[in-house]
């Protein structure tokens, strides 16, 4: 899949100027399709040529003309015809943390508890993040009552996969840092201790 359809889906909410789209992607799609800035640009202007989204220029006082970006009927048919596909293949992880977790052995104990207790704290801050984007989604209905009578459900159904993602990456952690506490370092050689 290329970046193309996560612009497009992140359109189906309504037109939106480039800078508007980044901050979707940083709090809405960044679990699951990051992009810098500089690529969403990138891709704007090549989803205009395509023909799959147009632009219109707003002028603004006190500020540079604004860009707005909205889906054509074209870029709505692929966006189906796209979300209509089978899956490829299901995602893989590659994850640089989990690399030096697996090394892990050998490291001072307290280094490796600072790299865990890092990624802790950023998966709760994502989770804060998602739960502040919930809220303002549910606007003060019950779920069920979003899910029953809401135009549409995606958008909330994507960011339920990234609380739970984000809510089971804390609980792994945990899971770690408890690990780490209660390990006592393997004796070597003669009965000394190797960590």
């Amino acid at each position: 899949m290329s970046l193309k359809y996560a612009v497009l889906a992140a359109l189906l909410e309504g037109e939106a100027s480039g800078y508007e789209l980044s901050k979707v992607f940083d709090v809405s799609l960044a679990n699951f399709w990051p992009a810098t800035p500089q690529q969403l640009y990138r891709e704007l202007e090549r989803l205009a040529g395509d023909g799959l989204i147009e632009a219109r220029t707003v002028p603004q006082e006190r500020r540079p003309t604004k860009r707005l970006f909205r889906l054509t009927a074209a870029g709505r048919e692929r966006l189906s015809a796209f979300a209509a596909e089978p899956t490829r293949r299901p995602t893989a992880v590659r994850d640089e943390f989990l690399i030096k977790m697996q090394a892990m052995d050998g490291v001072d104990p307290a280094e490796v508890r600072a790299l865990v207790e890092e990624r802790r704290a950023w998966a709760l801050g994502k989770l804060a993040r998602y739960e502040r984007v919930r809220e303002r989604l549910l606007d003060g209905r019950t779920e069920e009552r979003y899910l029953r009578e809401s135009h549409r459900v995606g958008p909330y159904l994507t960011l339920l996969a990234g609380i739970t993602f984000e809510q089971e990456n804390a609980r792994w952690c945990e899971r770690v840092l408890t690990v780490l506490r209660e390990r006592r370092a393997p004796a070597g050689p003669a009965g000394q201790a190797l960590g």
